[in-house]
Protein backbone atom coordinates (compact mmCIF):
# COMPACT_ATOMS: atom_id res chain seq x y z
CA UNK A 1 0.00 0.00 0.00
CA UNK A 2 1.59 3.07 -1.34
CA UNK A 3 0.61 6.87 -0.51
CA UNK A 4 1.72 10.33 -2.40
CA UNK A 5 4.23 12.47 -0.69
CA UNK A 6 3.20 16.36 -1.11
CA UNK A 7 5.97 19.49 -0.99
CA UNK A 8 5.63 22.38 1.20
CA UNK A 9 4.47 23.80 -2.20
CA UNK A 10 1.03 21.32 -2.50
CA UNK A 11 2.28 19.45 -5.50
CA UNK A 12 2.78 15.62 -5.51
CA UNK A 13 6.40 15.02 -5.19
CA UNK A 14 7.07 11.12 -5.00
CA UNK A 15 5.36 7.80 -3.63
CA UNK A 16 5.37 6.13 0.02
CA UNK A 17 5.03 2.38 1.21
CA UNK A 18 2.94 2.39 4.30
CA UNK A 19 3.44 0.80 7.15
CA UNK A 20 1.44 -1.87 8.75
CA UNK A 21 -0.64 0.21 10.83
CA UNK A 22 -2.15 1.76 8.25
CA UNK A 23 -3.88 -1.35 7.24
CA UNK A 24 -5.30 -1.74 10.50
CA UNK A 25 -9.03 -2.33 11.54
CA UNK A 26 -10.55 0.28 12.65
CA UNK A 27 -11.88 -1.39 16.14
CA UNK A 28 -14.23 1.58 17.91
CA UNK A 29 -14.85 0.04 20.78
CA UNK A 30 -11.05 -0.43 21.28
CA UNK A 31 -9.99 2.94 20.17
CA UNK A 32 -12.87 3.86 23.03
CA UNK A 33 -11.54 1.73 25.74
CA UNK A 34 -7.83 2.83 25.18
CA UNK A 35 -9.18 6.48 25.37
CA UNK A 36 -10.29 6.08 28.76
CA UNK A 37 -7.24 4.50 30.24
CA UNK A 38 -4.92 6.94 28.77
CA UNK A 39 -7.15 9.78 30.28
CA UNK A 40 -8.18 7.68 33.53
CA UNK A 41 -4.48 7.77 34.19
CA UNK A 42 -3.93 11.62 33.91
CA UNK A 43 -6.53 11.95 36.55
CA UNK A 44 -5.00 13.59 39.98
CA UNK A 45 -6.29 11.78 43.14
CA UNK A 46 -8.01 14.63 45.98
CA UNK A 47 -9.36 14.79 49.37
CA UNK A 48 -9.59 17.22 51.70
CA UNK A 49 -7.24 17.12 55.02
CA UNK A 50 -8.01 14.78 57.36
CA UNK A 51 -9.10 16.51 60.05
CA UNK A 52 -10.79 19.56 58.56
CA UNK A 53 -14.30 20.26 60.73
CA UNK A 54 -12.56 18.13 63.38
CA UNK A 55 -10.07 20.51 65.39
CA UNK A 56 -12.15 21.97 67.60
CA UNK A 57 -12.62 21.13 71.05
CA UNK A 58 -16.48 19.42 71.00
CA UNK A 59 -16.76 16.52 72.85
CA UNK A 60 -19.83 13.67 73.72
CA UNK A 61 -20.30 12.78 77.61
CA UNK A 62 -22.69 10.01 78.33
CA UNK A 63 -21.65 8.94 81.50
CA UNK A 64 -24.92 9.01 83.99
CA UNK A 65 -23.17 9.22 87.42
CA UNK A 66 -21.52 13.38 86.71
CA UNK A 67 -23.14 16.56 87.55
CA UNK A 68 -25.88 17.04 85.36
CA UNK A 69 -23.64 20.19 84.07
CA UNK A 70 -20.90 17.63 82.70
CA UNK A 71 -22.72 15.57 80.61
CA UNK A 72 -25.33 15.15 77.96
CA UNK A 73 -27.35 12.36 78.67
CA UNK A 74 -30.69 12.43 80.14
CA UNK A 75 -30.37 16.39 80.27
CA UNK A 76 -34.04 16.62 77.51
CA UNK A 77 -30.71 17.92 74.77
CA UNK A 78 -29.54 16.43 71.74
CA UNK A 79 -27.26 13.86 72.31
CA UNK A 80 -24.62 15.35 70.40
CA UNK A 81 -20.56 16.77 70.70
CA UNK A 82 -20.35 20.36 72.11
CA UNK A 83 -17.78 22.77 72.18
CA UNK A 84 -16.06 23.10 75.77
CA UNK A 85 -16.79 26.68 76.88
CA UNK A 86 -16.22 28.40 80.76
CA UNK A 87 -20.12 27.28 81.50
CA UNK A 88 -22.00 23.40 81.06
CA UNK A 89 -20.98 22.17 78.17
CA UNK A 90 -24.79 21.78 77.41
CA UNK A 91 -24.46 25.74 76.72
CA UNK A 92 -21.84 24.74 74.11
CA UNK A 93 -22.22 24.70 70.60
CA UNK A 94 -23.19 21.75 68.31
CA UNK A 95 -19.63 20.92 66.37
CA UNK A 96 -17.24 18.24 65.33
CA UNK A 97 -19.94 16.19 63.22
CA UNK A 98 -21.32 16.46 59.64
CA UNK A 99 -24.56 18.20 59.31
CA UNK A 100 -23.64 21.60 61.32
CA UNK A 101 -21.75 24.98 61.05
CA UNK A 102 -18.14 24.11 60.55
CA UNK A 103 -18.55 20.29 60.39
CA UNK A 104 -16.53 17.73 58.44
CA UNK A 105 -18.10 16.09 55.40
CA UNK A 106 -19.99 12.55 55.55
CA UNK A 107 -18.42 11.16 52.90
CA UNK A 108 -15.32 13.13 51.40
CA UNK A 109 -13.32 11.95 48.42
CA UNK A 110 -10.82 9.51 49.39
CA UNK A 111 -6.70 10.44 48.53
CA UNK A 112 -6.11 6.56 48.01
CA UNK A 113 -8.83 5.55 45.95
CA UNK A 114 -7.49 3.93 42.53
CA UNK A 115 -9.77 5.20 39.63
CA UNK A 116 -7.54 4.34 36.86
CA UNK A 117 -8.73 1.85 34.31
CA UNK A 118 -6.62 -0.90 33.23
CA UNK A 119 -5.84 -1.85 29.97
CA UNK A 120 -3.22 -4.56 28.45
CA UNK A 121 -0.56 -3.29 26.61
CA UNK A 122 -0.89 -5.02 22.82
CA UNK A 123 -4.57 -3.88 23.60
CA UNK A 124 -3.03 -0.28 23.99
CA UNK A 125 -0.81 -0.63 20.51
CA UNK A 126 -3.56 -2.65 18.76
CA UNK A 127 -6.19 0.63 19.14
CA UNK A 128 -3.03 2.91 18.38
CA UNK A 129 -2.87 1.63 15.50
CA UNK A 130 -6.30 1.11 14.43
CA UNK A 131 -6.51 5.12 15.20
CA UNK A 132 -3.58 5.22 12.87
CA UNK A 133 -5.69 3.64 10.45
CA UNK A 134 -8.96 6.16 10.69
CA UNK A 135 -6.66 8.74 9.79
CA UNK A 136 -6.38 7.15 6.43
CA UNK A 137 -10.41 7.60 5.81
CA UNK A 138 -10.99 10.53 3.43
CA UNK A 139 -14.87 9.73 5.05
CA UNK A 140 -14.29 8.99 8.65
CA UNK A 141 -12.13 12.27 8.58
CA UNK A 142 -14.69 14.31 6.72
CA UNK A 143 -17.61 12.64 9.09
CA UNK A 144 -15.51 14.03 12.32
CA UNK A 145 -16.47 17.66 11.37
CA UNK A 146 -13.28 18.34 9.96
CA UNK A 147 -12.74 21.26 7.32
CA UNK A 148 -10.21 20.40 4.35
CA UNK A 149 -9.84 20.34 0.42
CA UNK A 150 -12.24 18.32 -1.71
CA UNK A 151 -8.82 17.18 -3.54
CA UNK A 152 -6.77 16.06 -0.81
CA UNK A 153 -5.75 12.32 -1.04
CA UNK A 154 -5.46 10.60 2.30
CA UNK A 155 -2.96 10.08 4.32
CA UNK A 156 -1.91 13.42 3.72
CA UNK A 157 1.90 12.24 4.10
CA UNK A 158 3.84 16.03 3.68
CA UNK A 159 8.37 16.17 3.08
CA UNK A 160 10.47 16.36 5.52
CA UNK A 161 11.03 20.01 5.09
CA UNK A 162 8.15 20.67 6.88
CA UNK A 163 9.73 19.70 10.52
CA UNK A 164 12.26 22.64 9.85
CA UNK A 165 9.82 25.70 9.80
CA UNK A 166 10.39 27.62 12.84
CA UNK A 167 7.71 30.65 11.88
CA UNK A 168 4.20 30.21 12.52
CA UNK A 169 3.88 32.22 9.25
CA UNK A 170 5.78 29.78 6.97
CA UNK A 171 3.76 27.44 8.44
CA UNK A 172 0.31 29.19 7.98
CA UNK A 173 1.59 29.41 4.09
CA UNK A 174 2.08 25.86 3.81
CA UNK A 175 -0.81 24.58 5.35
CA UNK A 176 -2.72 26.76 2.95
CA UNK A 177 -1.17 25.31 -0.10
CA UNK A 178 -2.32 22.04 1.01
CA UNK A 179 -5.60 23.18 1.55
CA UNK A 180 -6.28 22.32 5.64
CA UNK A 181 -5.71 25.78 6.91
CA UNK A 182 -9.41 26.23 6.45
CA UNK A 183 -9.63 23.40 9.48
CA UNK A 184 -7.84 25.99 12.14
CA UNK A 185 -10.08 28.28 10.84
CA UNK A 186 -12.74 26.69 11.92
CA UNK A 187 -11.63 25.31 15.17
CA UNK A 188 -10.89 29.20 16.03
CA UNK A 189 -14.63 30.37 15.10
CA UNK A 190 -16.01 27.98 17.13
CA UNK A 191 -13.92 29.23 20.65
CA UNK A 192 -16.47 30.48 23.17
CA UNK A 193 -15.87 31.31 26.84
CA UNK A 194 -16.80 28.47 29.35
CA UNK A 195 -19.50 28.54 31.48
CA UNK A 196 -19.05 28.94 34.97
CA UNK A 197 -15.82 29.24 37.78
CA UNK A 198 -13.27 27.73 35.24
CA UNK A 199 -13.14 31.49 33.28
CA UNK A 200 -11.23 32.40 36.82
CA UNK A 201 -8.78 29.32 36.67
CA UNK A 202 -7.15 29.44 33.40
CA UNK A 203 -9.22 27.84 31.20
CA UNK A 204 -11.21 31.04 30.05
CA UNK A 205 -11.63 29.40 27.01
CA UNK A 206 -13.90 26.18 24.98
CA UNK A 207 -11.50 25.21 22.24
CA UNK A 208 -11.71 22.81 19.55
CA UNK A 209 -9.07 20.05 17.76
CA UNK A 210 -8.07 20.59 14.53
CA UNK A 211 -4.48 19.56 12.91
CA UNK A 212 -2.41 16.89 14.45
CA UNK A 213 1.19 16.90 13.20
CA UNK A 214 3.06 14.05 13.25
CA UNK A 215 6.70 14.22 12.84
CA UNK A 216 9.88 12.72 13.78
CA UNK A 217 11.50 15.66 15.15
CA UNK A 218 9.45 18.72 16.53
CA UNK A 219 11.47 20.76 17.98
CA UNK A 220 11.60 23.35 15.14
CA UNK A 221 7.79 22.79 14.06
CA UNK A 222 6.50 22.72 17.70
CA UNK A 223 7.31 26.65 17.78
CA UNK A 224 6.10 26.74 14.15
CA UNK A 225 2.53 25.32 14.83
CA UNK A 226 2.29 25.94 18.33
CA UNK A 227 0.29 29.24 18.66
CA UNK A 228 -2.60 27.59 15.79
CA UNK A 229 -5.77 26.81 17.25
CA UNK A 230 -6.73 23.34 18.56
CA UNK A 231 -3.02 21.97 16.60
CA UNK A 232 -1.02 19.64 18.34
CA UNK A 233 2.23 18.46 17.46
CA UNK A 234 3.59 15.23 18.38
CA UNK A 235 6.99 12.18 17.43
CA UNK A 236 5.71 10.01 15.95
CA UNK A 237 7.26 7.33 18.67
CA UNK A 238 5.03 9.60 21.49
CA UNK A 239 1.46 8.88 19.64
CA UNK A 240 -1.34 7.21 21.10
CA UNK A 241 -5.20 6.47 20.78
CA UNK A 242 -6.09 9.86 22.80
CA UNK A 243 -3.98 12.10 20.60
CA UNK A 244 -5.40 10.05 17.17
CA UNK A 245 -9.24 10.06 18.41
CA UNK A 246 -10.40 13.22 20.66
CA UNK A 247 -13.13 12.10 22.72
CA UNK A 248 -12.45 8.45 21.53
CA UNK A 249 -14.01 9.78 17.68
CA UNK A 250 -11.26 7.85 15.36
CA UNK A 251 -10.77 10.17 12.16
CA UNK A 252 -8.76 13.23 13.46
CA UNK A 253 -7.22 15.18 10.58
CA UNK A 254 -3.38 14.24 10.61
CA UNK A 255 -0.34 15.52 8.73
CA UNK A 256 2.14 12.94 8.65
CA UNK A 257 6.08 14.30 7.72
CA UNK A 258 7.74 11.82 4.96
CA UNK A 259 10.70 10.91 7.95
CA UNK A 260 7.77 10.03 10.61
CA UNK A 261 6.05 7.78 8.29
CA UNK A 262 9.65 5.93 7.34
CA UNK A 263 10.51 6.06 11.25
CA UNK A 264 7.29 4.19 12.18
CA UNK A 265 7.93 1.34 9.24
CA UNK A 266 11.52 0.48 11.12
CA UNK A 267 8.89 -0.01 14.57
Amino acid sequence: MKATVLSIEGKKLSEIALPKQFSAKVDDVLIRRAVLAIQSASVQAKAPYVLAGRQNTAEYIGARHKPQMHRIINTEHARKPRLKNRRGILMGQVAGIPAVVGGPKAHPPKKNKNSEEKINKKEKAKATASAIAATADKEMVKTRGHSFGETLTFPLIIESKFEDLEKTKDVKAVLAKIEVLQDVERAKEKRQIRAGKGKKRGRKYKKRKSLLIVANKTEKIFKGARNLEGVDIIKVSDLNADLLAPGALPGRLTIWTESAIKSMGKQ
